[in-house]
């Protein structure tokens, strides 16, 4: 295929990704869950899902809610002691079987880890099963010359963890003077104040 061709190709099927999630009730009643969670979220994924988590904590924590990613190899070493019982976490995995994220999951039940949402797609995904909500991609295919390459299912990722941020920061209220004094280095949060003065 042609490079332009191909560029325009990957373009296209990350958009109609993004275009065919479902907004099911799953989504409301995550960001209702994540309004109404009594202490941090906790966020986790591996590799590149775990780029998607690491982005969604720091989306959240600038928007309002206190979040923490918790890489899931480190979480068998001591990092699963962040957890507390008043904690909600997301996780991301496209096929839901990723073995340390299913350890970590299974590890954090023994302390008590409080409500799970998992981010997947498969159908057999064996996350499903130690979550109480589930936000579903849908079917991807991955525009990937070989069909192996996560770039389209990356993007849904994205655009979901983005989806249920923006709602939630509505949903408290967050104002452009408590968005500026968690910017306070940046051009937002210059933006934000001048709008304040």
């Amino acid at each position: 295929m042609e490079i332009s061709k191909r560029i325009r190709h990957v373009l296209d099927s990350e958009a109609r990704a993004i275009q065919s999630i479902d907004v099911t009730p799953a989504f409301e009643q995550a960001v209702k869950l994540l309004l109404s969670c009594r202490s941090k979220v906790l966020t986790t994924g591996m590799g590149k899902a775990g780029l998607s988590a690491k982005k969604f904590a720091v989306t959240l924590c600038s928007t309002g809610t206190p979040s923490v990613y918790v890489h899931p190899g480190e979480a068998a070493h001591g990092d699963l002691g962040v957890i507390s019982e008043a904690d909600c976490l997301v996780a991301f995995s496209t096929s839901g079987k990723t073995r340390e994220v299913i350890e970590m999951l299974s590890l954090g039940q023994h302390l008590g880890l409080g409500t799970v949402i998992g981010v997947t797609s498969h159908a057999d995904s064996e996350l499903r099963s130690f979550c109480d909500i589930i936000l579903e991609m849908g079917d991807i295919e991955e525009p990937c010359p070989l069909g192996l390459t996560p770039s389209a299912s990356v993007a849904v990722m994205n655009a979901i963890a983005d989806a249920v941020t923006l709602a939630l920061m509505e949903q408290k209220g967050i104002t452009k003077k408590q968005y500026g004094l968690r910017h306070h280095g940046g051009y937002l949060g210059r933006v934000a104040r001048l709008d304040n003065e």
